[in-house]
């Protein structure tokens, strides 16, 4: 019987825990480091790039400077896009929202498009639990490939906010945000419980994920972990970071991606003047990891995932799995499927016997 549900388990490749994502890492918070991290995931840009970041509320904001985004900008030959916001402030409407891209100096490193300035379209669904479609700027359909990069934060709303954060509500127009926040209501722009928001983002960051995976488009995805502040970038006025930088992240798989970080932090080994349990507060306060969880449960991606180092290339140009205490995190499951250890630090505490470890299987001998 074990022998048959053995094989079971490894002829369906749906089953969870066995699919896993790779995601690179490195903890090198440079231009040439994001080109690097780029280069890693092996997919090239072609055609007209889209490079979606957030141009931030204010100087003050923790968003991600030109300085630094700039070489992978030119890399490939990419135009940096944005939507107007929902919310009353400096990035509202296209003209003040210009003024403040100008103010950042975006515009002395390539060209920046407002994607709703010229209205606004709705691409499908696969889930329609709260929403009938994704309303997003128009102008996303002048582009082919997109580079989801984003900076890793907390969130006042969404306990905190990377790459599903900056496909959902980041591309969608002003009146889509609102769609979004309300999870689904077209007369107001709130009023939605907080877990039927955070399920309306996974399905509207799956939208934008099915528009790219279109043939003669793609898509990956980039999350930046430096000024952690436990505040968005479309906070003016944001507390000052309590958590050192981290590092860059990247993916072709948006939920393994925000997983690893959200790991990453969760994981971390907090002393004074390097915590992570103010952002751990508030991403728990706002049941923010249900968008990971729903966004899995959609088929966007999976939280199982290699965490592969750059920093530790080998001569042979292999990348090693990273084993850092704090990183390396195992998902394990018996021969039965049934979970037994959910993102664990170590295998300690397994009785002998065989075990699917992030996908393959191992021998416990202990």
């Amino acid at each position: 019987m074990k022998h048959l549900l053995f094989l079971i388990l490894f002829s369906f490749p749906f089953f969870t825990g066995l699919a896993q994502s790779n995601v690179y890492f490195t903890t090198e918070i440079s231009p040439e480091s994001l080109v690097k991290i780029y280069k890693a995931l092996g997919v090239e840009a072609k055609g007209k790039v889209a490079v979606k970041i957030s141009t931030g509320e204010s100087s003050r904001s923790n968003h991600l400077s030109p300085e630094l985004i700039k070489d992978l900008v030119h890399y490939v030959d990419g135009t940096l896009v944005e939507c107007n916001t929902a919310y009353w402030g400096n990035r509202n409407n296209t003209e003040s929202h210009k003024r403040a891209i100008a103010e950042r100096g975006y515009n002395d490193i390539a060209e920046v498009d407002i994607m709703d300035e010229e209205g606004e379209i709705n691409i499908p669904v696969t889930d329609t639990k709260w929403l009938e479609h994704d309303i997003v700027g128009s102008h996303i359909s002048n582009y082919d490939f997109m580079i989801n990069l984003a900076h890793f934060k907390g969130h006042a709303m969404g306990g905190f906010g990377g790459v599903l954060k900056n496909a959902s509500i980041g591309v969608a127009s002003s009146r889509g945000k609102s769609y979004i926040h309300s999870a689904g209501n077209k007369t107001s722009g709130a009023g939605a419980d907080q877990d039927s928001f955070l399920e309306s983002m996974a399905a509207a960051a799956q939208a934008v994920h099915n528009y790219f995976k279109q043939e003669g488009k793609d898509i990956v995805y980039i999350n930046v972990m430096n000024n952690i502040s436990i505040d968005c970038d479309c906070d003016g006025n944001p507390h000052a970071p309590e958590l050192k930088d981290m590092g860059i992240l990247a993916s072709t798989d948006p939920v393994a991606l925000d997983r690893a970080c959200l790991d990453m932090v969760f994981n971390h080994e907090s002393v004074a003047g390097d915590d992570a349990s103010p952002l751990i507060n508030r991403i728990e306060s706002l049941h923010g990891t249900h968008t990971v969880e729903y966004a899995e449960k959609l088929g966007l991606g999976t939280q199982s995932y290699n965490l592969i180092n750059l920093d530790n290339e080998i001569e042979s140009g292999v990348n090693e799995l990273l084993e850092t205490d704090g990183f390396q995190i195992y998902n394990v499951y018996d021969i039965s499927g049934n979970k037994v250890l959910d993102r664990a630090k170590s295998l300690e505490g397994l009785e002998k016997g065989i075990y699917i470890v992030n996908g393959k299987k191992q021998m416990i001998n202990q």
